[in-house]
């Protein structure tokens, strides 16, 4: 059973259509990569997806729950908003961390504000603060910057302020990844730290949604490749089909063009 159900997704900006009809499933322990030109709305979806933008047709069904029915009352799928976001930890193109909290606290800082809810907290907060931050440092660790993590975002290079980046948005245990051109922000020579972490999120089987212009990872590392072009999803498929042996016109001059830039 797919972890993930996205059906007829449609999005729109006034008058402009954003997104149309865009159906698509994710098996658990899979990396989907999205690809096509900028502006062909990979990142809207994305949006969409972790309601930072609330579509306006569709359904988006994770788990066999549905969290979003546009055809269902607005006061029925609004419920719940900020606990059906957590179903989704997303990765964004700038680092977005905190400059006032070092790696640790950037990396812990959800699971903390999360754990004052429970009832248990003004009891127990040093041991429930004790193993969250014990959680931090093993995902530090785990993207190599155990010998980062008192350090401020000024202090990290890029590559390394992306990896405290990966490291918060594992720290809730989402239910799938999301990757919005994790590598766009980066020189070239650190754009492979952050490729090597996500390569060995893949290889653990973390399922992931990865938007990317990087061709050559996206052939190695996805199970299914999606291309979009004008808020339409022209093809999807293995890699082999999709980036090897497209099938659609469209598809074949987006790679030709990227093979030629």
């Amino acid at each position: 059973m797919a972890i993930l159900e996205v059906k007829n997704i449609e999005k729109h900006f006034g008058s402009t259509k954003v997104l149309e009809d865009v159906s698509f499933s994710l098996e658990e322990g899979n990396a989907l990569a999205i690809i096509g030109s900028s502006g062909s709305g990979k990142t809207t979806l994305l949006r969409c997806l972790n309601f930072l933008e609330m579509p306006d047709k569709g359904s988006i069904t994770v788990r066999g729950e549905t969290l979003f029915d546009a055809s269902a009352p607005a006061a029925e799928w609004e419920k719940n908003l900020r606990k059906k976001r957590l179903h989704f930890g997303m990765v964004f193109q700038s680092f977005n961390l905190f400059p006032q909290y070092t790696a640790l606290e950037n990396v812990t800082l959800a699971e903390k504000l999360l754990a004052q809810e429970r009832p248990d907290f003004k009891q127990n907060k040093k041991e429930i603060y004790d193993e969250i931050d014990k959680h931090g440092l093993e995902l530090l660790a785990q993207m190599g910057l155990s010998e980062r993590t008192g350090h401020y975002p000024h202090q990290l290079s890029g590559g390394q302020q992306q990896r405290v980046a990966i490291a918060r948005a594992l720290a809730l245990k989402p239910d799938i990844l999301c990757f919005d051109e994790p590598t766009s922000a980066l020189d070239p020579e650190l754009t492979g730290e952050v490729l090597k972490v996500i390569r060995g999120l893949a290889e653990q089987k973390t399922t992931m949604i990865i938007v990317t212009h990087e061709m050559a990872f996206a052939r190695d590392v996805a199970d299914q490749i999606i291309f979009m072009d004008e808020g339409v999803i022209v093809e999807q498929g293995a890699p082999k089909d999709v980036i090897d042996n497209p099938k659609e016109e469209r598809t074949k001059q987006f790679l030709t063009r990227y093979t030629q830039g």
